[in-house]
C-alpha cells in the first residue's frame, strides 16, 4: 500500500468517527428534549389535578354552606311560627287568671240571691252584697293593684280627678274636693280612670267679684 492510499485511509478512518460522534450527540440532544417534554407533561398535570381538587373542595364546603343555610332558615321558619302562635295564644288566653278570680265574685253574688230568695231578709241581702264588694276590690287591689281612689277632702288634682261642679267655700284655701260622684282607680302608679268630683274652690276677694261683675 503505497503512502498515499494510506493516508486516504485514515482519513476516512477520522470522517466515519466524526460521524457516529455526530449521530450520537444527535441522540443525545433528543433525549434531553423528551426528557424535558414529559417533564413539562407531568408539571401540567399535577398543576391540573391540583386544581381539580381545589374546585372540588370548594363546590363542596359551597354545598355544605347552602345545606347549613336551608336548615337554619327552616329553624328560623319554625321558630317565628311557634312565638306567633305562642303570642297569638297569650292574647286570648291572657285574661284567664283575672277571669277565675271574677268567677268566684260571679260565685259570691249567686250564692247571695239565691239566699235573698229564701229569706226575704233586705237587710241580710244588703250586707252580703256590701261584702262581696269589699271582698272584690280587695282582691282587685291585692291581686292585680287596681286601686280605688280616696277623694273626698283631698286637694283637688286635675291628672286625678274630673270636675264635673265647682262650688265656693270659705272653709278652705285651695281647692278640694267635695264629693265624689263616682271612683276613680290607679292601676300601680298609673290614673285608670279618674274620679269624677265636686270641687269647693276658696271664696274669690271682694276685689276679684266686683271685676267679675264688671266684667
Amino acid at each position: 500500500m503505497t503512502k498515499k492510499e494510506k493516508e486516504d485511509l485514515q482519513g476516512k478512518e477520522i470522517d466515519e468517527i466524526d460521524s457516529v460522534d455526530m449521530v450520537s450527540d444527535d441522540q443525545s440532544d433528543d433525549s434531553d428534549q423528551k426528557d424535558a417534554v414529559e417533564e413539562n407533561e407531568t408539571e401540567e398535570r399535577s398543576e391540573t389535578e391540583t386544581l381539580l381538587e381545589a374546585v372540588n373542595a370548594l363546590t363542596q364546603e359551597n354545598s355544605d354552606l347552602k345545606d347549613q343555610y336551608l336548615r337554619k332558615h327552616a329553624e328560623f321558619e319554625n321558630f317565628r311560627k311557634r312565638m306567633a302562635r305562642e303570642k297569638a295564644e297569650s292574647v286570648k288566653y291572657g285574661n284567664q287568671e283575672l277571669l277565675k278570680d271574677l268567677i268566684e265574685v260571679i260565685d259570691n253574688f249567686d250564692r247571695a240571691i239565691k239566699s235573698s230568695k229564701d229569706s226575704q231578709d233586705f237587710n241580710s241581702f244588703k250586707e252580703g252584697i256590701s261584702m262581696i264588694e269589699q271582698q272584690f276590690t280587695g282582691m282587685l287591689e291585692s291581686k292585680w293593684s287596681l286601686k280605688k281612689m280616696e277623694t273626698e277632702g283631698l286637694e283637688y288634682d286635675p291628672n286625678a280627678h274630673e270636675a264635673l261642679m265647682m262650688e265656693e267655700s270659705s272653709d278652705i284655701q285651695v281647692p278640694t274636693v267635695l264629693e265624689d260622684f263616682q271612683a276613680g282607680y290607679t292601676l300601680y302608679d298609673r290614673v285608670l280612670r279618674p274620679a269624677k268630683v265636686k270641687v269647693g274652690k276658696p271664696v274669690a276677694p271682694a276685689a276679684d267679684k266686683k271685676e267679675e261683675s264688671e266684667d
